[in-house]
């Protein structure tokens, strides 16, 4: 099932080096295709070359899209990791 959610980043950094780790491990933890769509460019959250490439910063908003089993859950996870929790 294809899920879509637009989250606003609010971890102080935005998605660079540590947070953009983190991310990134939480979306491996699904089966699930994940990705990541920041104005026209769509990478693959389980990239970190892919992520670091969008030089997303605190408060920008972004879309994540999931399709797969665990789709709903992966972007729960993902999104409870852009609010810093």
């Amino acid at each position: 099932m294809l899920c879509t959610r637009e989250v606003t980043v609010q971890v102080p950094d935005g998605l660079h080096h540590q947070t953009a780790a983190r991310f990134i491990q939480t979306a491996n933890r699904f089966t699930s295709v994940v990705r990541v769509v920041y104005g026209d460019n769509n990478v693959n959250a389980k990239s970190l070359l892919g992520v670091l490439s969008l030089s997303i910063g605190a408060g920008t908003r972004i879309t994540i899209t999931a399709d797969g089993a665990d789709a709903g859950e992966a972007l729960d996870a993902l999104e409870q990791c852009l609010a810093g929790a």
